[in-house]
């Protein structure tokens, strides 16, 4: 699977509250979720950001509570994934429960700012910095990660496959 977008950077220890604040917690609506996406940090963030774009980040990304709203508010928002130099381990299980890939890709990162036109390549491990010409390696995703995003999370998988037992 191949994803292209445009970068939205940001910096080091973006945590849950930023993703979603918790004024928004009252609802589960992604469209909702969505609508106030990175507000506190980038308040112009939701009215910007196009399908497939990629959010950007140094390390530590969704550090903070282990709430789900924040994957979802992203993938909601119409980013296709997280590219970052690391990730609060609770937010990467959380992300692929909820569908959304994300990519550590520290070498990368620094070479990338907002606005550049990226592409990645899940299954061989690519991703491209098609503004400035460069390619970086990152690992794969496993496959059973990969059958999760592309059944579009967790529960949608069980679902599935219940369905083809």
């Amino acid at each position: 699977m191949e994803l292209t977008g445009k970068a939205w950077k940001y910096g080091d220890d973006v945590d849950t509250d930023v993703i979603i604040p918790a004024r928004y917690l009252n609802t589960s609506d992604p469209a909702e979720l969505a609508r106030h996406c990175m507000e506190d940090i980038d308040a112009s963030f939701a009215a910007k950001v196009s399908k497939g774009d990629f959010v950007v980040a140094g390390k530590n990304f969704g550090c903070g509570s282990s709430r789900e709203h924040a994957p979802i508010a992203i993938k909601a928002s119409g980013a296709s994934a997280v590219i970052a130099r690391s990730f609060a381990r609770i937010f990467y299980r959380n992300a692929f429960n909820m569908g959304l890939p994300i990519f550590e890709a520290p070498d990368a990162v620094d070479g990338i700012e907002t606005g550049d036109r990226l592409s990645i390549d899940m299954e061989k491990g690519i991703l491209r910095n098609e503004t400035k010409g460069r390619e970086y390696r990152f690992i794969p995703i496993p496959p059973f990660m990969q059958e999760l995003v592309a059944a579009g999370g967790l529960l949608n998988y069980i679902a599935k496959r219940k369905k083809g037992s």
